[in-house]
């Protein structure tokens, strides 16, 4: 929860950029100010989102965006927050009933085509910490979010400024960034359903959230592959950058990117991982892979190129991944890798007095058995540990570098 970056320096260098010239604002800059204290968070609803919306507002006017928003480049709407941990927060029309307000903050780069990309990233984190924080002090704390997702806003302006400098693009791009993910992919369901553009000339909407941690593997998951028959030969075929490419068929997650699988419209969602900071107060700006980020933008950039001049893709309904996920009756008490793409359950955490420890299992340890069960992946993981209830004892095979262990787990 530091900022250690000169905030005001880079407040000067957004001020003074123009979309003509004036100096650079790199991915390093963007993440700094949008993960700094002085925004508190950016809880939805808060001062420190207003804040972050003003400043994404100044950075597509400094790229040359035009406004695409209700009001300018906002778009606003009121959400009521769910009075306990099992009321969902929702959308609300009547501001007497609302508990606070959201802003989307909507940019357009016109080429006068037929066709248009969506190109997003939620601005909001968690404020102070509250529900969704895994920080277990019980006095709040700033969480800055710089992963979740100052990391995907900061890529997403990167795009919009590398795509305003291909002016021979045949493709309209709308960027937004979206307000109360963090409260259940509010800003992005708003906009899905209260469009500012057609949404019969979008092509397809890609979205990045927690791009910032790309790992020594280099893998990137990508969401969504299945949504378009096309999506798989482009992504493979444009990874010049040499990244490992985690693939999922799903269009249905836990980002804004659902909210668009759901009208109907292709998408492709970017994640380097969950990590030992994730939903805590040492998301910092400072941990961020910022050569990895630019890998990931230039591969990124490399797949829309190459779609640019493509027919309007086909949207393809893919399974619901989500709901094939077993219920558990216990936990092994580890944080999966999940961009690991080897055979087996990769293990990237392992929690305190909990079945994984007490057995002796480390970070970096690959499950390949679990009782009478093979694991190849994470879905025949959940699989095999579903199948155990309290005080059951079983054997668990593991890989070790170059060893075979066997451990004996009672959950």
């Amino acid at each position: 929860m530091r900022a250690i970056f000169p905030l005001f320096s880079i407040l000067i260098l957004v001020s003074c950029q123009s979309p003509q010239n004036g100096p650079k604002v790199t991915l390093q800059d963007d993440v700094y100010y949008l993960a700094s204290d002085a925004l508190e968070g950016r809880e939805s609803g808060t001062k420190g989102e207003k804040m972050a919306t003003a400043y994404l507002a100044e950075r597509f006017a400094a790229i040359g965006l035009e406004q695409k928003g209700d009001s300018g480049y906002f778009q606003t709407f009121n959400f009521k927050q769910g009075s306990n941990p099992h009321q969902t927060n929702q959308i609300v029309d009547s501001v007497t009933s609302a508990t606070g307000q959201g802003i989307n903050v909507i940019g357009y780069l016109d080429r006068n085509a037929d066709k248009t990309v969506v190109i997003g990233a939620h601005l909001d984190h968690l404020g102070y910490g509250g529900e969704g924080s895994l920080f277990r002090d019980t006095i709040p704390s700033i969480h800055n979010g710089a992963d979740d997702n100052a990391s995907g806003v900061a890529l997403m302006l990167y795009l919009a400024q590398a795509l305003k400098d291909e002016p021979t693009s045949q493709t309209n791009y709308l960027f937004i960034g979206f307000a109360g993910e963090e409260k259940g992919l509010l800003g992005s369901n708003y906009f899905a359903k209260n469009p500012t553009i057609d949404l019969a000339e979008v092509n397809f909407m890609i979205n990045m959230d927690m791009v910032g941690r790309l790992n020594q593997e280099e893998t990137v998951a990508v969401h969504g592959v299945g949504t378009s028959p096309i999506f798989k030969q482009v992504l493979f075929a444009n990874n010049d950058q040499g990244l490992t490419i985690a693939e999922h068929e799903s269009g249905v997650g836990p980002s804004d990117h659902t909210s668009f699988y759901l009208v109907d419209l292709p998408v492709l969602h970017f994640f380097t991982g969950q990590h030992e900071d994730y939903h805590k107060p040492s998301d910092d700006a400072e941990k961020i892979n910022y050569a990895g980020m630019e890998k990931i933008g230039t591969y990124i950039l490399a797949v829309i190129n190459d779609l640019d001049d493509d027919p309007k893709l086909t949207f393809r309904k893919t399974k619901n991944e989500s709901e094939e996920t077993p219920r558990f009756k216990v936990g092994l008490g580890v944080v999966p890798d999940y961009l690991f793409t080897g055979s087996g359950m990769r293990i990237d955490g392992v929690s305190q007095d909990k079945p994984a420890q007490k057995a002796g299992l480390q970070k970096g340890d690959v499950v390949v058995r679990l009782g009478d069960s093979t694991v190849t992946d994470m879905m025949s993981y959940m699989r095999a540990l579903s199948s155990f209830s309290g005080g059951d004892k079983t054997q668990a095979v593991i890989e070790r570098d170059d060893q075979t262990l066997k451990v004996q787990i009672e959950f």
